[in-house]
């Protein structure tokens, strides 16, 4: 009996140390170098021309980027406290409050996956910095952004991304291609609205501003869907390869299933005088419409899923609109954290369904390994992809390092319990890095620009 004890002792040790170790064997090393070989396709980023990158501020050298301005730009806010920069742009002053921020934060991933960029890109260690070091950073990162070329650098080298799509949130009926390396896709969030002209706040958001600079009618419904189609045919032209929506950060992603003709009979109600289930009808046919444009041009549809308006999120509400739209190539984002399970089964579900874990190590590390893992048991693994999600080149780069980190923990486990050969881990790390956004995306192809990739 007492062997018995013993044994089972040592069998709960070495699943602990396990646990805990292997980032420290050969066989995880082996596995991340090869996937950090791969040079990545982002499948979703918001970045902007280097000249109106976000977060720049006025300091005591004139205005520039700062140490608040990556925090700041980042997702650490979402959950964490972050002290305003101060109206002198002194960083001592900043620092003197800012440095005690981060003390509840040591353990949320959207304080974690900032370190790798200031481990990796600037030398320092966050979670032990000094004053004296904090100064430094904040200098050189003013200093790395006096122009783009420390943008290009992190995100191309260091980064080692070839190609990254790029959502224009801020001009979504406009298909900006900013960098070499940026691939425009089409924002369609904003199209679902369009029940009335005074429904949109920003000119580059409506397509009735859209209509109105091409002299196209947009006084009957059948005229706007004509003016949504030529949207889409633009969007084509400019060699957009994807539709992207955020709905879920507004609404439900329930959408049922809306005549035209209710659609019809809403169009031209002002906002002061449609009620919700009206405006609600609207957006459903809407977004069953976009659908359907979505399979007639070939534009797979990324869909916010997950972490957003949680009552409405649970991609499990796109059941019914992915069963009926079987030509419609969908893409689940985030992997509908924190409904990781319920994606998996929708994608194992239905063939035209992918997975994109796009910001999902950033929002929880632990939740991501243990979503890949659970996808790659449930669906093929050429149907899992990855994007970095942020604003800037700390972030792009910190997304970036944290998910391949991700994928090689979660694929060396698998090798180390027996479930899968590393030549096979290998290649479903590139498959997710790079190779199933080329599949799925075959446009792509022709914007490929690097020479030494094989």
């Amino acid at each position: 009996m007492r062997h018995c004890f013993v044994f089972l002792a040592f069998v709960a040790a070495a699943q602990s140390a396990f646990a805990d170790d292997i980032k420290q064997t050969e066989l995880y090393a082996r596995i991340k170098a090869s996937i950090d070989a791969v040079p990545a396709i982002d499948s979703h980023d918001h970045l902007r021309a280097f000249a109106e990158l976000p977060g720049r501020v006025e300091t005591t050298d004139g205005k520039g980027m700062t140490l608040y301005s990556v925090w700041g730009g980042g997702y650490y806010r979402w959950t964490n406290p972050l002290s305003p920069w101060p109206a002198s742009g002194d960083f001592d002053e900043w620092w003197e409050k800012a440095q005690h921020n981060f003390d509840d934060a040591r353990a949320t991933s959207f304080y974690r996956y900032m370190l790798p960029a200031f481990r990796d890109l600037y030398g320092v260690d966050f979670d032990t910095i000094t004053t004296e070091q904090a100064r430094e950073l904040n200098r050189k990162i003013f200093e790395n952004y006096q122009n783009d070329e420390w943008l290009m650098d992190v995100i191309t080298k260091k980064a080692n991304i070839e190609l990254m799509f790029v959502d224009p949130y801020w001009a979504r009926l406009k298909f900006p291609r900013e960098y070499r390396f940026a691939i425009p896709l089409l924002n369609v969030t904003t199209m679902m609205r369009g029940s009335h002209p005074d429904q949109f706040d920003a000119p580059l958001d409506s397509p009735f501003v859209f209509a109105e600079e091409r002299g196209l009618s947009t006084e009957t419904f059948d005229d706007f869907l004509k003016v949504i189609d030529t949207v889409f045919q633009e969007a084509v032209a400019a060699d957009c390869v994807c539709l992207k929506s955020t709905q879920a950060y507004q609404r439900t992603l329930r959408y049922d299933r809306v005549t035209k003709e209710r659609a019809a009979e809403v169009y031209g109600t002002p906002p002061g005088e449609i009620t919700p289930d009206e405006q609600k009808d609207f957006e459903d046919f809407m977004f069953w419409h976009v659908t359907m444009l979505s399979a007639k041009y070939d534009l797979p549809f990324q869909i916010h899923t997950g972490q957003a308006r949680i009552q409405g999120s649970n991609p499990m509400l796109l059941v019914d609109l992915i069963e009926a739209n079987q030509g419609t190539k969908f893409i689940l984002f985030h992997g509908g954290y924190p409904w990781i399970g319920e994606t998996g089964v929708i994608a194992m579900r239905f063939r035209n369904v992918w997975i994109d874990s796009c910001w999902l190590p950033t929002l929880s590390y632990s939740v991501a390994k243990r979503a890949y893992q659970e996808w790659l048991e449930a669906v093929p693994s050429d149907r899992i992809m990855w994007g970095a999600d942020t604003v800037d080149a700390e972030g792009v780069y910190a997304a970036t390092e944290f998910t391949r980190q991700c994928v090689a923990e979660a694929l060396a486990e698998k090798v180390e319990r027996g479930e899968l050969k590393e030549v096979h881990a290998n290649r479903i790390g590139r498959q997710i890095m790079r190779d199933n956004a080329l599949k799925l995306f075959p446009k792509l192809r022709r914007r490929l620009w690097r020479t030494d990739v094989e």
